[in-house]
This record gives C-alpha cells, structure tokens and sequence, in this order.
C-alpha cells in the first residue's frame, strides 16, 4: 500500500522507489524483504520525502493538496485547525495553512472559522501574521496565511534559557507594536503568549494565532467553559478569571507582561502545580521578582514588568503604544 500511496501523490516516482530498492538491497542481506518502514527511511535519506510525508503514506493517505496548494509539512495543531506548510503549485510560495478537521467540521465550528478569517482579513502589520487567501476544497475549509520561517519564542527560551534584557526588550517590543495595531482597529488579540510570538532568523517577530481575536464590543459567550479551555493560564489575567469573556486592551498588555516576564527569566510568573495555584497566583500573589531569577536585570525593566501585570486593569500600562516606548529604550538601537 505504501509504494501505491506514494506514487499516486506525486511526491515520489516509480523510478525513486525503484532506486531506493536498489539502495536498500546493496546494504542489507541477501533475500531479506524491504518493508515499507525501511523503504520509507531510504526515500527520506535520498531528499525525496520528509518524515511526515512518509508517516503520512505509510497510513495510506495518497492526497497532498488542497485546491492549488500542495501541503509540505506538519506545523502543529492550532486551536481553531492544524496547520501546515504548503506551496502554491504555480507560484510556488511557501505559505502556511490552518485546516478546519473534517471531525470538527459542524455548522458552528464553520461559522467560528469563517469568523476567524474575517478577522485575520482586517490586519496588515508587519508583526502580525498576514492572511493571504481562503476557501473550502473537497468540504475542507482552509485558511491560507504568511509562512515565518524561525521558531517561537517559546521554543528559543526553552532552548537557549533567558534572554539578555535587550534581547528580549527588542523581541516583546515588536509583538507590542503588532497588539497595538490590532487594538487602533478595535481588535483584541486574548491569546498572547510566548507560542504565539513567532522569531525569524533575522529577529524579526510575528504574532500568531489570531483565531481568538475579538472586536472590544464584542458580546460574550455564555459558554465560559470553551472560554476557559481556549485560554492559557500562565498568561491569564485577573479580571478574566472573575468575569470571562471581558476581553479588554488592558488584558493582552497583562499577557504580553507574562511573557516578558518569561522571555527574562524562562519562567512563567505563577509556576503552580495546578490551574487552582496558577489562578490563585494571577489574583492575589507577586511573581517571583524578576531580578533572583535574573540579576542582570535593570531596575526600569523589573519596573515595566510590575507596570504590565498590575492586578487592577485601571493600574496597568494603558496602551501597547506605552510598551512600545518604554520596551525601545531597554533595547539597543
């Protein structure tokens, strides 16, 4: 099934398995049978497919496209669809697609996608992902959007540890200037986090996963269950937790304040063993101060943290235009 799948997807000839088959036979015993596990590592091992493509052949699924696109790769799971890297057949860039799951496809699942491209429609920043196209193939809807080459500053932190204070001034800087974008168009984005903050190889930064996205006016759900689920509670502000749904400028900064934190210390502020403790930390506790964690921290910066993750939302830094400036004079010009 495997050599059928693969040659009827296109991703590899009839000539490449039989390569691969010669290959394989010049290392192994004689007589002993080629499986499709085996056959599959060899094509990877020759450039002709990635490990998620034959992952993907040896489950038996022979289509790789989805209208002009072609799907290259696996980038995660989203919380609205599954992303993946994909390339226009004719102009051949590189972009990224979230994919609404057939599993998941209900009438108000639809309505909340269709709801999320509409919005990722409205934006065009420099630090927001941009959306570039959409559309249903096969009864697959799919949203079409700007691949970031890079990692996230998840990743970066969990990889290399804290960042130097301007690194990650500079870093936070840019995802503000994206929030405050959104917030001039009347757009909060209620799911900031350090997954979400995309770093390029030339330190360029690109908020992500918009999907939670919500106009100020915006009435809230009733569902508050959803709510909770779709949220993250490292970066939960207070006032969402006693009136969910309330979605504010004033709750991305808190965020955006937890994953500045985060970035400088690779902790998170409130590291409870469960939701209750991390909740329990948003509403009543200081984090641990920044500078045990990290002693190279400046005073102004260790005072921006505390200016972003004030308790009373009237407290905080008003606007992400504010974080802007005072994040620019932490970092280097």
């Amino acid at each position: 099934m495997f050599q059928r799948c693969a040659v009827a997807s296109g991703l590899v000839t009839h000539d490449d398995l039989v390569r691969a088959e010669e290959a394989l036979r010049g290392v192994m015993p004689s007589g002993h049978a080629i499986d499709d596990e085996q056959l599959s590592i060899q094509l990877i091992a020759m450039g002709r497919l990635n490990t998620w493509q034959a992952a993907q052949l040896r489950a038996g699924r022979s289509t790789f496209t989805l209208g002009p696109y072609r799907i290259v790769d696996s980038l995660g799971k989203g919380r609205t669809g599954d992303v993946y890297m994909a390339e226009h057949q004719v102009m051949g860039r590189i972009v990224a697609i979230k994919v609404l799951p057939r599993r998941n496809s209900s009438p108000e699942a639809v309505s909340k996608f269709t709801a999320e491209i509409r919005t990722q429609a409205q934006l065009d920043h420099k630090n927001l992902v941009r959306a570039f196209d959409a559309g249903h193939h096969r009864s697959v809807h799919f949203l079409v959007m700007e691949y970031v080459p890079g990692t996230n500053l998840r990743r970066l932190v969990r990889r290399q540890g804290k960042l130097p204070m301007a690194e990650a001034a500079a870093l936070l800087s840019q995802a503000a200037e994206g929030l405050a974008y959104a917030h001039r168009r009347g757009l909060t984005h209620r799911d900031v986090k350090p997954s979400n903050v995309l770093v390029t190889p030339e330190g360029q930064v690109k908020l992500s996963d918009l999907g939670l996205a919500g106009f100020f006016a915006e009435t809230p759900s009733a569902d508050n269950e959803s709510r909770s689920v779709a949220r993250t509670a490292d970066y939960l502000a207070p006032e969402l937790i006693a009136r969910p749904g309330e979605y504010t400028p004033a709750t991305d900064i808190y965020a955006l304040g937890c994953t500045l934190y985060y970035a400088a210390t690779a902790r998170v502020p409130f590291p409870g063993h469960n939701l209750a403790e991390k909740i329990e930390g948003h509403l009543n506790s200081l984090p641990r101060h920044p500078r045990l964690l990290n002693a190279a921290l400046s005073d102004e910066f260790v005072d921006l943290i505390a200016d972003m993750m004030a308790k009373d939302p009237q407290k905080r830094l008003a606007t992400a235009e504010e974080v802007v400036r005072r994040l620019n004079d932490l970092a280097p010009c």
